[in-house]
């Protein structure tokens, strides 16, 4: 009888403590659209989304076009990815498949600490050491630009993508590599075709976890991007994603103004296209999941 009354007492306090996080987000996203939303009494959704000038505080004509926002956002986040995954899930397979247990036990915790820098050490060094080697060695004219916001990102990404990919492919089932290299698999070949497929959930969850932080940093891409409003053409050009603008300029915005309302609204683009991607990515990590399941 005790532990009934124990297991349903535990089990009312989960049910609270989630209760509780819905409750948070759900306020969270009701104000968020309540401020944001007024935006569109004195611009309309199309012209915010695809004007190319963002100037809220012109005195005489100012202007709220966020697709270079979107655009910068966009082409840092891919930047950024093509360069974290691969090296994230190849520190994973490392760690978890090839590397010896000393190595393992000394590379793991220093890559989770890693994952735990500061975002503003990480935008100081890619002010102080990054800026200028970019602009001396391609002698460009700025290094604050896309590119060095990207490398910063992938920086950031890469640790929390290899711990948790590592986690996932350690933990496949070693029947599965056994039975592959009994059936005269090569141990690349059991890897390739056995392990990460087997681990692919847990890998696009790593995805997940890095990708999220770059889209929504701030600090770093405040730092080192450049800060210039405008549509990237080269990886070499100063840019302002969502997170930087949002950062840069609400405490300049008065309150319940026109430009107030507008940061708002970019908050809110920002908030579907992160809930967007995560609905993909999680579609993406089951559908694997039941293929490998199925496969099992």
């Amino acid at each position: 009888m005790q532990r009934r009354m124990k297991e349903a007492v535990i089990k009312h306090v989960f049910l609270a403590t989630a209760i509780t996080s819905l409750a948070i987000l759900a306020l969270i996203m009701i104000f968020l659209f309540m401020e944001g939303l007024p935006t569109f009494g004195f611009v309309s959704l199309k012209a915010f989304l695809t004007g190319f000038d963002w100037y809220p505080t012109d005195e005489v004509k100012p202007d709220y076009g966020i697709l270079p926002l979107i655009s910068a956002s966009g082409a840092v986040t891919a930047l950024s990815s093509l360069l974290a995954i691969p090296l994230g899930v190849m520190t994973a397979v490392y760690l978890a498949e090839i590397a010896n247990p000393r190595v393992r036990a000394v590379a793991k915790p220093v890559v989770e600490m890693l994952a735990s820098l500061p975002s503003v050490v990480l935008g100081f060094f890619g002010m102080v050491v990054l800026a200028p080697f970019l602009q001396d060695y391609f002698n460009i004219p700025v290094g604050l630009n896309l590119c060095n916001a990207s490398i910063m990102l992938a920086i950031m990404s890469v640790p929390t993508i290899a711990s948790v990919s590592e986690d996932a492919i350690y933990a496949v089932p070693r029947e599965l590599k056994e039975a592959s290299l009994a059936l005269g698999a090569t141990h690349l070949e059991t890897l390739t075709r056995v392990t990460i497929p087997a681990a692919l959930s847990g890998i696009g969850t790593a995805v997940i976890l890095g990708m999220s932080r770059a889209i929504g940093e701030t600090m770093v891409v405040l730092m080192v991007a450049g800060g210039a409003a405008v549509v990237p053409l080269s990886v070499f050009d100063p840019v302002r994603p969502m997170p930087a603008s949002i950062a840069a300029e609400m405490a300049e915005a008065p309150f319940r103004s026109h430009h107030y309302h507008a940061l708002f609204a970019i908050a809110m683009v920002l908030f579907v296209v992160t809930l967007g991607f995560n609905i993909l990515a999680d579609y993406i990590s089951h559908k694997h999941r039941q293929v490998g399941s199925a496969s099992l």
